[in-house]
């Protein structure tokens, strides 16, 4: 069998998967308003679709701060990471914003960064990140960080590196070694989520949460090819998804993070200076930097080296 029509074939095989997951939802997920809010993808206004496959998409993804009983898209995120992906290039971008960084937020004067959720939504978030970067988000996806811990099992758990060692006293007493470690999914929230003990405090956080972000791409990259993976993988969040978006985008979405080579993955964080606010700390982002990192990656999802 030549290359080309093995190549069919197995694209044939993966549509035909796909109408089956379509179906299937139809039955399970019948109405995605009904799905527990614990994750949801929200379609910016600007968003052109998935199906442009000549420019960055971007998405901001965000880890609600929710605790029980309280609106997951009215809480305040505690992660934060704006992500760019080139489908043409399978180049990948994440720029991090430190959640305390103290910002304009449209229509409601200056404050921490993540207020903008409590505010107004994902939508008023995505505006904020986008206005201090320069690149508005096409997607804002939000999810509870226990379910975040559950989508990390789901997959097989994840191994990150980690430049040094740390711990904390009450999410990871033990800590985390130095070097390549393997995480399940409790360990990859504790391990994006801590913050006081590290030296670099919420910068540090935030780069610890890109090499979570790593780490989940690189498994589903090494998993896509195994029928059915990507298919579970869609159903498993559809079902606890609320979004307006059908699960025909969420598992394109699947499919270009799948895409993405890492050795076209660049990463940064925002930089800025501490500060206080009304007896609270904050901090003062770099907005010039916070620019030039989003023009930067605004055509090709590529950070410039050593930023």
């Amino acid at each position: 069998m030549s290359t080309r029509r093995a190549g069919r074939l197995r694209r044939t095989a993966r549509a035909t998967a796909l109408a089956a997951v379509l179906a299937t939802t139809a039955v399970v997920v019948p109405d995605a308003e009904v799905a527990s809010e614990d994750s949801a993808l929200v379609a910016m206004r600007h968003a052109r679709g998935l199906d442009v496959g000549d420019r960055v998409v971007w998405i901001l993804a965000v880890g609600s701060d929710a605790r029980p009983g309280q609106v997951m898209t009215r809480t305040r995120g505690d992660a934060l990471q704006l992500i760019g992906i080139d489908p043409r290039t399978g180049a990948a971008a994440a720029i991090g914003i430190p959640r305390d960084s103290y910002v304009p937020i449209p229509g409601y004067g200056a404050s921490r960064v993540n207020a903008a959720m409590v505010f107004g939504g994902p939508e008023l978030q995505g505006r904020t990140v986008g206005n201090l970067v320069g690149v508005q988000p096409d997607y804002v996806f939000v999810t509870r960080f226990p379910f975040f811990e559950d989508m990390v099992d789901d997959i097989g758990g994840i191994t990150v590196s980690n430049p040094r060692r740390f711990s904390d006293p009450d999410l990871k007493p033990r800590g985390f070694a130095q070097g390549r470690v393997r995480l399940d999914g409790y360990g990859a929230m504790a391990f994006a989520r801590i913050r006081k003990t590290l030296a670099g405090g919420d910068f540090a956080r935030s780069a610890n949460q890109q090499r979570v972000l790593r780490g989940i791409q690189a498994r589903v990259a090494s998993q896509a090819g195994t029928p059915g993976f990507m298919e579970r993988g869609v159903m498993s969040v559809l079902q606890h998804l609320r979004t307006g978006e059908g699960p025909a985008t969420l598992f394109r979405l699947a499919q270009l993070v799948a895409r993405v080579d890492p050795a076209r993955i660049t990463t940064c964080v925002v930089p800025g200076t501490i500060g206080t606010i009304g007896g609270a700390s904050i901090v003062r982002p770099d907005v010039a930097t916070a620019r030039r990192l989003g023009n930067a990656a605004r055509a090709d999802a590529t950070l410039p080296p050593g930023c």
